[in-house]
């Protein structure tokens, strides 16, 4: 399967010529969505849901059943759900954003585990069950410590780690938390630039 990052917590998924994307929020790149065949969102921050640029899509976009989202046709996902989409099986996990500042309400945030390897929690820090080989780390939040992130990691162990949720950071702050995220934890982090694929 091959794994492409774009800016912030977008991540395209290709595999016998299926595409999957997830996360398309308002600061990733439109190329991201190139010959999507569907889409997975995370929760209904604008950082991961471009609505206008999905209207126009014509593809499935799958949501939290939870979510409000005007504008837009989507497939409600509910907590715990297993489907599939473009042809990839996911598994829905979690369900809750994660804290964010002195009772600030939170909202619906399922995590995606896609055919059983790998994983995107949006902006939750929920630990599957199962295992995972491959996770995408939020790297940085508003809402979040390095120390969550790096627990996060250790936590799961998995195979390989990516960091994801990192466009609000400069260069400096993302080399710092790339040297944290990779000295603390052994699971073979390593950050991906915007559009690069493994």
């Amino acid at each position: 399967m091959r794994i492409t990052k774009y800016t912030h917590a977008c991540v395209r998924l290709e595999h016998d010529g299926r595409v999957l994307v997830i996360d398309p929020g308002m600061w990733s790149e439109p190329a991201a969505l190139t010959g999507a065949d569907a889409v997975l969102v995370t929760h209904e921050h604008a950082d991961h849901i471009d609505v206008l640029r999905l209207a126009g899509l014509g593809v499935p976009v799958y949501a939290p059943a939870e979510a409000n989202i005007p504008r837009l046709e989507v497939t409600g996902v509910p907590s715990d759900a297993e489907f599939t989409a473009a042809g990839f099986r996911v598994r829905a996990v979690g369900g809750r954003h994660a804290f964010i500042y002195g009772g600030q309400p939170d909202c619906a945030n399922p995590g995606y585990i896609i055919d059983e390897a790998i994983y995107h929690p949006g902006d939750s820090l929920h630990v599957p069950e199962q295992p995972v080989e491959t996770l995408l780390v939020p790297a940085q939040g508003s809402w979040m410590k390095t120390a969550e992130a790096i627990h996060f990691v250790k936590t799961i162990k998995p195979q390989r780690a990516f960091p994801i949720h990192d466009a609000q950071i400069n260069d400096r702050g993302l080399s710092s938390v790339n040297g944290w995220l990779a000295g603390e934890t052994d699971s073979g982090y390593r950050y991906l630039a915007p559009g690069e694929s493994v």
